[in-house]
């Protein structure tokens, strides 16, 4: 369970106890809510921005590239969950600092030690609810 208004993300487990991971959430106008499947992990993800993302950050001046090769200086981090059909993922940061606040453009970020935490405990098929 992701709580966008508090910036936590929420593993509930088999006993009823939950761990608690801070994440960074959507930025106004990106914020969103659902629920759906993880679909897809992958460790130490390449990105390839959205063309939207590609325009929209043109035109304030940041030129990003098309495609970046996973490691230390993607922005998706050390691990990546994918999220039903979507374009959002659960994934990692480069920017550590931005966990707590809404500063994405819907994906949900964690920190890298986090988000391998995670990656290790959930499954393919797990249910996850962003609200």
């Amino acid at each position: 369970v992701i709580d966008t208004h508090q910036n936590f993300l929420y593993l509930v487990e088999k006993n009823g106890k939950a761990r608690r991971y801070g994440v960074g959430t959507g930025k106004p106008g990106f914020e969103w809510s659902g629920t759906h499947k993880i679909t897809n992990k992958r460790e130490w993800p390449d990105w390839r921005p959205p063309a939207a993302m590609i325009k929209r950050e043109a035109a304030k001046g940041r030129y990003l590239p098309t495609y970046l090769a996973g490691g230390m200086e993607n922005p998706l981090g050390a691990r990546a969950l994918y999220l039903g059909t979507t374009e959002y993922r659960i994934h990692g940061t480069n920017q550590p600092w931005t966990i707590g606040g809404a500063v994405s453009s819907g994906c949900i970020r964690m920190r890298n030690e986090d988000v391998v935490d995670l990656y290790e405990r959930v499954n393919v098929g797990t249910t996850v609810e962003v609200i």
